[in-house]
């Protein structure tokens, strides 16, 4: 089969397309058929081994995929061979066929393409478990979400909307903000051109955000943290702005702010049945047309360097996807 190869450390164009045995299931696990695998920022952290999970050389990235079943390993059940389903392996997705844990593959409803489900898991899960499950958001709340036109702030923008809040995108430029508008959000900031902080306060009438959904990091996160209001959260998604943010306990204290971590991922380890009951609120969600995930490019896998850097250079609009039905 077919698979990307990450056999050195670095950008992109370090990755090669190369013919590689077929895996097989083991104990728990389940071989898939890969028809689209979703291309995520973790990826790109991963290929330098500045994520949290380092695979030892050489290895196929790849966090997540949608296809068909193919085999089962032993002990595996509520799922069936040719069953449409997507999973979320540790790595290996950027194949023609990946092995992922049974716990980590969901069904896909006969109503949702298989691009859109490769795409789907990890953008949307992150967002309702951040707002969730760690902001704790109710309806009328006012949250505020950063790089509102990539894939994960997208899938915010949408969740927060389902939600019952009024969401406010920041992106940078008229065409991507005008992105996050079709998806819902009440108002824009841009902030090539605007300043965040002040703009912020003014679209708050002066409050400040409830909840602050930041996947940038950076200065934006710092001018979040200014703009907040008492109780406020910020959730840390990631770091897209390149800079780690140092936060000053003092400015929390004084508002009551609470900033929190979301690495979902993690969740397939520590709570993988809050990620299923997760995925089936989402695809009820999908299916009552709340959420239209959006696929700004779709490429061969050959072109997996192509689409990463699309990624690395902030330029996807909604998901990048590999499309290899």
């Amino acid at each position: 089969m077919r698979a990307v190869v990450c056999g050195t450390l670095g950008a992109p164009e370090v990755l090669t397309l190369e013919e590689v045995a077929t895996p097989e299931p083991g104990e728990g696990e389940v071989l898939i058929a890969v028809a689209a695998a979703g291309i995520n920022f973790a990826d790109t952290l991963m290929i330098r081994h500045e994520y949290q999970v380092k695979p030892p050389l050489p290895f196929t990235p790849g966090l997540e995929v949608a296809g068909h079943v193919e085999a089962l390993g032993a002990g595996v059940s509520g799922l069936s061979v040719g069953q449409r389903v997507l999973a979320l392996p540790a790595w290996g997705g950027f194949a023609e066929k990946v092995v992922a844990p049974a716990t980590s593959v969901f069904a896909v409803p006969e109503s949702m393409p298989f691009d859109i489900a490769a795409g789907f898991t990890i953008t949307y899960g992150t967002a309702l478990g951040a707002l969730e499950w760690h902001a704790r958001l109710v309806p009328g709340e006012t949250l505020v979400v950063h790089g509102a036109a990539g894939g994960v702030g997208l899938a915010a923008v949408e969740v927060g909307k389902a939600m019952g809040a009024k969401v406010i995108a920041t992106a940078g430029g008229a065409e991507k903000l005008e992105i996050a508008k079709r998806h819902g959000a009440d108002a824009c900031i841009d902030y090539r051109s605007e300043d965040l902080r002040t703009r912020m306060k003014e679209l708050t009438d002066g409050r400040g955000a409830d909840v602050v959904f930041d996947p940038v990091g950076g200065d934006v996160f710092d001018a979040s943290l200014r703009a907040i209001a008492w109780g406020g959260r910020i959730l840390v998604i990631g770091f897209a702005g390149g800079r780690v943010q140092q936060i000053p306990a003092n400015h929390l204290l004084v508002k009551n702010v609470a900033a929190m971590g979301v690495h979902w991922g993690s969740y397939l380890q520590k709570a993988p049945e809050m990620l299923r009951q997760q995925f089936e609120v989402l695809c009820g969600w999908h299916a009552e047309g709340k959420l239209n995930p959006r696929i700004s490019d779709r490429l061969p896998l050959e072109a997996v360097a192509e689409a990463l850097m699309l990624l690395v250079e902030r330029k996807a609009s909604g998901k990048v996807v590999l499309d290899l039905s």
